[in-house]
């Protein structure tokens, strides 16, 4: 069902689809299952890689928002907690339940604190995690332990949600095509043919794996680019003006023993009034993030030297373990795709999450929004696409659907497999099929060859990072020990994919040059 060959062979299957979606993001692969949940003839392109850009970088936070509720956004904080609600449901096998620790220092910020999360609680009604409290200073080193104690007066406990964003990614991919839709990734979009009244009768596409270029004709075509809308839209309109205000984030990741808990810390507050998470994830820390304008989007973005020192300086003051730039495993960076505001001066961290959606002829465009509210996202979308352009009214019934891989309940599995739910049992007899599949291929880690050809033949895996970066995560939990991975996962790669020794060598120097934008000077 995931062959790369029968996936392309499909685009012929119909003279013209219903949707031909742009971006393989959280928002593209959302509106997928969308779209094709209603019956509606999908096909969803992505240049890179699922989840490549912003959508594998988050903070993997299925969250209201705290944030949000102080800056006022009651409608925002409501629909992403209803939002977090139906992931719970519906993809248990990712979901979380984490609990936070808000440290106080004095004790009338711990009171301030608790008021504003009990309105949270309120605000979640029945899709409550647990009740916030407050908690003893004794209690919180208790289960905070390297959490500084001087000066500490309490705590203030709440709960939110926990995933693994490229994970999901896949499998919204993997859901959407089991609904009939055909998601390809490595496929670059590279120009509209218009007819006379400037509507899109067709999209140029190339597999960038072959070269080949396929026209592909549609009725609405959907930009779900993220940080790349504003290079969609120039195609279409040469004199569009900006739409989307990109916004940094980076991530550090750090050995569990500068937190040595399973309970993450929220500071509510960083010197530049912003917020920071210690958060453990995949049997590391991970801390951030920061909130940085920047002008020009790039699928790589590079952290700035000042964004990883303000990490550093503010979790320092918080742990009893202080932590060094040579102490940082991975350090990636993110750029959030929020929609433009109307007034110029506005800080990133003043932009609201809020999505909003831009019509041109029959090309739709969805700028905005979070992981969290993804489902929403897509219901507006397609919502959209019928009342403009007359489709069959089909009622939405995506807050039901199942995820691939959701499991009935939570699976106590090892970390490696934690990922891969009701898929469990296949690939646990896969791997018992051929002896080298139990092989690690980093002494460090449990991740084994098995999971690499897994990753080809199940994942629509297609490169060295599509595995190493988004299948399994560990150039983002230790970008050193997935350069010392690269040449065993290329040569497993080759194999499995049928390519050449000079694709094989080529994968390996380009995991190289990556690898360096993830690891600290």
């Amino acid at each position: 069902m995931t062959n790369r060959k029968h996936l392309i062979s499909q685009l012929s299957y119909h003279n013209e689809w219903d949707t031909i979606i742009i971006g393989g993001g959280a928002s593209g692969l959302g509106i997928a299952v969308d779209a094709a949940s209603r019956g509606f003839k999908t096909v969803l392109f992505e240049q890179y890689d699922f989840a490549k850009g912003t959508s594998g970088k988050s903070t993997k936070l299925l969250h209201g928002g705290v944030r949000y509720l102080a800056q006022g956004d009651i409608k925002l904080v409501m629909e992403a907690l209803e939002e977090r609600g139906h992931l719970e449901k519906n993809a248990r096998h990712l979901f979380k339940k984490l609990e936070f620790i808000i440290p106080n220092y004095s004790w009338w910020k711990g009171t301030y604190y608790l008021i504003g999360l009990k309105i949270y609680d309120w605000l979640s009604k029945r899709l409550s995690l647990g009740n916030s409290k407050l908690v003893s200073k004794k209690q919180a080193l208790t289960w905070l332990p390297t959490l500084k104690s001087k000066g500490l007066a309490n705590g203030v406990s709440y709960y939110d949600g926990q995933f693994d964003d490229a994970r999901l990614a896949i499998n919204l991919a993997q859901t959407a095509i089991e609904w009939g839709a055909v998601c390809i990734n490595y496929m670059k979009v590279e120009s509209f043919q218009k007819n006379k009244l400037g509507n899109i009768e067709s999209v140029l596409v190339t597999d960038t794996e072959t070269g080949k270029l396929y026209s592909v004709k549609g009725k609405a075509i959907i930009n779900a680019t993220g940080i790349f809308t504003d290079s969609v839209l120039k195609m279409y309109n040469p004199n569009h003006k900006k739409t989307v205000f990109p916004s940094q984030g980076i991530h550090l990741l750090l050995d569990r023993s500068f937190l040595d808990s399973d309970k993450a810390i929220m500071i509510p507050k960083t010197s530049d009034g912003r917020v920071l998470f210690i958060i453990p994830w995949h049997n590391k820390v991970m801390a951030g993030t920061t909130d940085t304008l920047i002008k020009k989007p790039k699928i790589e973005p590079q952290p700035l030297h000042e964004e990883v020192d303000f990490i550093l300086k503010t979790i320092n003051q918080y742990l009893t373990k202080t932590a060094h730039r040579t102490d940082v495993l991975s350090v990636f960076s993110g750029l959030r795709p929020l929609a433009k505001p109307s007034k110029e001066e506005t800080t990133t961290k003043e932009v609201s999450r809020n999505h909003k959606i831009i019509i041109d002829n029959n090309l739709i465009s969805i700028v905005g929004g979070k992981w969290t509210t993804y489902r929403k996202m897509a219901e507006d979308v397609i919502d959209q696409v019928i009342d403009s352009f007359h489709f069959t009214k089909v009622a939405c019934t995506t807050e039901k659907i199942s995820i691939h891989g959701n499991v009935s309940e939570k699976l106590d599995v090892p970390d490696r497999l934690s990922f891969y739910g009701s898929d469990l049992e296949a690939y646990l007899t896969f791997e018992k099929s051929n002896p080298e599949f139990t092989e690690k291929i980093h002494p460090h880690y449990e991740f084994t060859k098995g999971q690499v050809v897994w990753s080809i033949q199940n994942e629509m895996a297609r490169t060295v990072e599509d595995f190493l970066s988004r299948r399994i995560r560990l150039l983002l939990l230790d970008a050193k020990a997935a350069v010392q991975a690269t040449a065993v996962v290329a040569s497993v790669m080759r194999k499995e994919l049928q390519k050449t020794e000079t694709w094989e060598q080529n994968q390996v120097n380009e995991f190289y040059k990556l690898s360096k934008k993830y690891i600290l000077d």
